[in-house]
Formats: structure tokens, C-alpha cells, sequence
């Protein structure tokens, strides 16, 4: 196993579909422009209520990648 130096950072994707495309989504959108990704902590969901029926899902979400 090699020596690696990691940084975390946390985004928050969002999806009117399911909390996992809001994770999809985000880790997706995040992948563009950091490079190395290499895991992620689901750590909290959320949602919006509209009319008594879920209308929206929010995913909070700590994402590791390597330094260069």
C-alpha cells in the first residue's frame, strides 16, 4: 500500500427523482473538476415535503480524493 495524502470536502447534491441520484449526481458534478476521487460519506439526507408527497431529496456528502 503507497503513502497518500488525502482532503476531504463536503457537497450537497439535490435530485427530484431518489437520494440516490442526488448522490449520482453530486459525486458526478464534483468529478469534473477535482481529480483523484476516490471515495464518499453519506452524511446526512434531507428532503422537501410539498402537499404531503416528497418533492425533493437533498444528500450531504464528505468526498475523499488523493493529492497530486
Amino acid at each position: 500500500m503507497s503513502d497518500n495524502t488525502y482532503k476531504i470536502i463536503e457537497i450537497v447534491g439535490s435530485s427530484t427523482e431518489s437520494i440516490e441520484d442526488a448522490i449520482r449526481g453530486a459525486v458526478k458534478k464534483a468529478a469534473k473538476t477535482v481529480h483523484n476521487l476516490g471515495w464518499f460519506e453519506v452524511v446526512e439526507t434531507r428532503g422537501h415535503i410539498t402537499d404531503g408527497d416528497v418533492a425533493h431529496f437533498q444528500a450531504h456528502l464528505r468526498v475523499g480524493f488523493t493529492l497530486d
